[in-house]
Parts: C-alpha cells; structure tokens; sequence
C-alpha cells in the first residue's frame, strides 16, 4: 500500500477564502454539475454504483444502491436529506469539510438530485456547530446567486431549493429516522423500520439519507470517472475518504488516502506518538467502535479488513491513546457520553447505559465490588442487538473490547483509582476538572 495522500476534498482547504465559491470554482467547481445536466439521470445512479462508493458516515452501504432503493416516480414529491449532525466522540470530518469547502457538497447534493428527480434538499447540521451553519448558509446563498440553486439551473430546467436546518444538539439525531423527526419538528427518537426512509421518509414521502462526505464525494466521481475512482482503495472499499487522527500524534489532523491505508503509515505521516511515547489503544471508527491495540498498526483501514479483526471502519475517527492513559478511564469518558445521549426510547439503552455507568465510575475510583467486570460484560451482552437503534450496541463497543484486551487493568482498577495506576495521565485526555501536576 502506498502512503500517498490523495487530497480532492482537501485540495485548497490551506488556500485563502477556501469557502468561497469563486475559489471553488478555480478549482473545477460546477464542471460536474454541467456534465451531469447534460447527461441522463439513470446514467449518474450507474456511476455511483460502479465507482463503488459506499456510505462515509459509518455504516459503509453502498451509495449507489441506496439512491437505487427509491420507487418509481409517482407525481409527488422526494427528497435528498445530508445528515451533518456529527457527534459522536474523535468524529470530526465532516466539520472541517463545510468549515474549508462547502461547495463541494453543495454541488454533490444538486447532482444527487437530479439523479434522484429531487427538487427540495435539506441539510441537517449539528445546533451547536453554529460557524458551520453560518458558513452553510452562506455557501446557498452564493450558489443561488450563481445559477446553480432556484428555478432551471444553467438552462436546464431542473429546478432545486437546498434549506440548511440547525438541530438541537442531540447525538440520536445522527441517527437517520431520528433526524428525520427532528427535521419534521418532533423529538429525535428512531423509527421502526420498515418502512425504510427510501419508501416513507421525510414527510412519509420517498427520501434518500446520506453523509456529508459521501455527497462531497459525488462531483469528482461524476468529473472524473467511475473508474477513476474504483481504482483507489481496495477491491472492496474503493475510494479515498478523510482520516482523523487526533489524541496523541505530533501532528492531528484530517489525513486524505485511499482506503486501506494502515495506522502505522498515517502514524509515519504524523509525526509519529507525540512526545515518542508508546502506542497503547485506538479507534479505528470512533468511540463507537470497538478499541484496537499496537497489534493491530498494519490492519488495512478498510471495511472488510477493520471488520475482520473485530471492529468497524466507521467514520474514520482514529483515536490515538498512549501509554499514559487508563482505559478504564478512556472508557468511562465514553460511557458517560452515550448515557447521556441515549434517547430513552427502548430499555436495554436507556437502563443498560445508565448501570454501565454507575459501575464504571466505581472501577475508576479503585472501589469495583466483586462481579463488576463480569457484570459489565453482561450488561453489554443484553444491550447488544436489543436496543432500538446502534446506539446500545456502540456504547458496548468500547467496554467489550477494552476488557477483551485490557482485562488486568480493570481487575487492578477494583482495589486501586486510575490516578495512582497512570500518574503521567492526569492531565493528559479526559479530564474532568483541571488536577494539579
């Protein structure tokens, strides 16, 4: 595997004004969008299917095949929703891609929908990021004022709104019936499926769901070629999607590769462990994903090769933790996250994330009782596969596999707290409250 980068969505983020649409359009920006027009509609479905593209939001299904799954054309109206509610803990891509260069999804989101005969697309942005949904606003409002949003784009006679619409800041929302809710007006709570979004979405009308990422992926794909882009990655993740390293590297950051780079060839274009400490634990996918160790440096980061070896590729989030760190600690930190955001709506998340959290708080502070890492596992094992969403199965992630390959860790942390195991760790991730060196 070569360690090249292949920067295209992060082509001119160091440019200045980089969200700007003229600086967009020095760069190829709108060229897709022409030859999309110009073309047929079922052509561009084909393309996202044959380049291989598959969901940059964590689940990984094939994009193509999602636009596929809309019913046939019935005189009403369909929608395109982008999901830009990013949340969960380590996953910060999207933010940096609408903060840098926006058009790219802006554009994405016009060829997507004409592809899917769309003429109202929403994108639904996490409530607190408000520079993004400023930045978002802008970048419409230049694009209508362009030509390329409104009534028949370029003299094409297809016409699209876009609304940028702020949540109200709750992680289910990332989920994509619970956005829908939300976008609707109600709580963010999941829905039942069936039916799925593609039959009775937004509105009950046919809807597609789609990442941030993936829909800025749409115009290179559409410009260049669906070959093109099969011909990075794997034989089956192809492409090159946005690495975030963050934690413990010399140099964090967003890292654009073809899939299937390894943590150890990132590592080397980092900088290394920051400090030259040693590696201890990552995340391949965010702290929804179940944690590897050093052993697992050269597992190709690609959905197949990731889910071999027991976790998932998920968003790309790599976590970086070194030898000062407690895991138990680390763990805790996320467990706290996912009691606090789960929505309540089914028991085994609701009960199971609050008990997890009340016995790993005791671990942290060296008073475990006996039973407690058993009783973690069992816990986790009927959170797994019953809650109404992947909610309860990501805050089990982390746990499972922190005990799989940490267990004499949280056998020392029932008789001794985590700041006289790691002293180094006191101000390092996941501080509370400021300690004192």
């Amino acid at each position: 595997m070569s360690t090249q980068l292949t920067p295209i969505l992060s082509e001119f983020w160091d440019v200045e004004r980089s969200w700007t649409l003229e600086t967009y359009e020095q760069h190829e920006g709108y060229r897709a969008l022409r030859t999309a027009l110009a073309g047929d509609a079922a052509d561009l479905v084909a393309a996202a299917k044959e380049s291989g593209l598959r969901g940059r939001g964590g689940a990984g299904f094939p994009t193509g095949m999602k636009w596929g799954f809309l019913p046939p054309p019935d005189g009403g109206p369909r929608y395109l929703v982008v999901n830009a509610d990013e949340s969960e803990p380590g996953t910060c891509k999207d933010t940096p891609l609408m903060m840098a260069a926006p058009q790219f999804l802006i554009e994405g989101m016009i060829i997507t929908s004409f592809a899917i005969d769309c003429h109202h697309a929403f994108i639904y942005v996490r409530g607190e990021i408000v520079h993004v949904y400023r930045r978002l606003m802008r970048a419409v409002e230049e694009a209508y004022a362009a030509g390329y949003l409104g009534k028949d784009i370029l003299g094409s006679g297809f016409d699209l709104d876009i609304t940028v619409h702020a949540g109200a800041g709750a992680y289910i929302c990332g989920e994509e019936t619970a956005l829908l809710d939300s976008l609707e007006g109600r709580r963010g709570q999941p829905r039942l499926k069936p039916p799925f979004p593609a039959v009775a979405g937004l509105y009950a009308r046919p809807t597609v769901v789609n990442n941030v990422e993936s829909i800025a992926s749409v115009p290179s794909i559409v410009l260049h070629g669906a070959d093109w882009f099969a011909g990075m990655g794997t034989e089956k993740s192809q492409g090159y999607g946005l690495f975030s390293l963050s934690g413990h590297v010399e140099r964090p950051g967003q890292y654009e590769a073809p899939l299937g780079i390894t943590l150890r060839e990132l590592l080397e274009m980092a900088g290394g462990m920051r400090g030259g400490k040693k590696l201890k634990f990552w995340t391949p996918g965010g702290s929804s994903t179940p944690i590897f160790t050093d052993a697992h440096l050269d597992v190709p980061l690609d959905f197949e090769s990731v889910a071999a070896e027991g976790s998932m590729l998920g968003t790309r989030a790599l976590q970086i933790f070194d030898e000062t760190v407690s895991v138990v600690r680390a763990v805790s930190r996320w467990t706290d996250f996912y009691a606090h955001e789960s929505c309540g709506k089914c028991t085994p998340c609701r009960e199971g994330t609050f008990w997890l959290k009340q016995i790993l708080e005791r671990l942290e502070a060296g008073q475990g009782r006996p039973g407690d890492i058993e009783k973690l596992d069992d816990i986790c094992d009927n959170i797994l596969g019953r809650a109404f969403c992947a909610l309860g199965d990501g805050a089990t992630s982390p746990i499972t596999s922190a005990i799989q390959y940490f267990r004499e860790e949280f056998e020392e942390a029932m008789h001794t707290p985590w700041q006289e195991t790691f002293p180094a760790g006191r101000n390092t991730l996941f501080a509370k409250e400021s300690q004192p060196a």
